[in-house]
């Protein structure tokens, strides 16, 4: 039986929700919950711009292109998905990073990518 992770947040709170529609996480639960199966680290939650869309079909993850053969209709911008902590570190040091819910972020998100970076793309923040 896979066992997750506590549920908190970046901000030591409990995790809220990220998405259910499209419904999101290493789960499907609609959170960003995790475990130790979860290489990925699907623990950002992040709101989908175009221009992350476009960055992430280029270093081989299309999360715009609907897969029906896996129930997933394809992202559209302004969408809110779990993302892999790194990948969302990468699109950081490229310039292209998507805004961040930071309620709905997991802890185990702060492995790999740091407060201060998560916070400059904080989704509550204007611009």
């Amino acid at each position: 039986m896979v066992e997750k992770d506590a549920s908190v947040n970046v901000l030591g709170e409990t995790l809220a929700a990220c998405s259910t529609d499209p419904l999101t996480g290493f789960f499907r639960d609609g959170a960003c919950n995790t475990c130790a199966e979860d290489q990925g680290s699907h623990t950002v939650c992040a709101v989908m711009t175009a221009e992350f869309l476009a960055f992430s079909k280029y270093v081989g993850n299309d999360l715009s292109t609907p897969r029906p053969n896996f129930n997933f209709a394809g992202l559209k911008p302004g969408d809110s998905w779990c993302l892999c902590a790194a990948r969302f570190l990468q699109a950081h040091d490229e310039g292209c990073a998507p805004k961040v819910n930071l309620a709905a972020t997991h802890m185990r998100a702060l492995d790999i990518v740091p407060l201060r970076v998560l916070q400059e793309h904080d989704a509550r923040q204007p611009g």
